[in-house]
């Protein structure tokens, strides 16, 4: 499954390294940081491979960038990790042109586009089972 999400790089770890049985390898952590509702959430996510290394080098902290990644989860000794791994990464603008760090709030319509009223939430009234149904489910 692979996801996206937008936001900026909060901090970057320093590069990881070794040789396996497949040959050198090398990853690199950082901390991403995205809005969510009122407040920011951060994960830790990482970059696998020389190219991947090198395309995050980059960027710097803070860079608002937009990320495409998966996640996987492992069982070792009973206990589970899950990995958010980013396979690729590009600046939040690159998209169409959008800013996406533009909040909602600061949207405005577009000039001659009608502006409906807000719609009222629903309250538990309008969500209760009428009197008369006579349906069984």
């Amino acid at each position: 499954m692979a996801l996206e999400l937008e936001g900026r790089i909060a901090q970057k770890m320093t590069v990881q390294s070794g040789t396996s049985a497949r040959g050198a390898w090398s990853k690199q952590e950082f901390i991403f940081e995205y809005q969510e509702g009122n407040y920011p959430t951060k994960v830790l996510m990482h970059v696998w491979g020389d190219d991947k290394v090198r395309e995050l080098d980059k960027y710097q902290v803070n860079d608002k960038v937009k990320v495409s990644f998966n996640l996987g989860s492992r069982e070792y000794n009973g206990r589970w990790y899950t990995d958010v791994r980013v396979w690729r990464m590009e600046p939040a603008q690159a998209a169409g042109g959008y800013d996406y760090a533009q909040s909602a709030a600061s949207y405005s319509a577009p000039t001659g586009v009608p502006v409906s009223p807000s719609v009222p939430m629903p309250n538990a009234d309008d969500m209760s089972e009428p009197a008369d149904d006579d349906l069984p489910f």
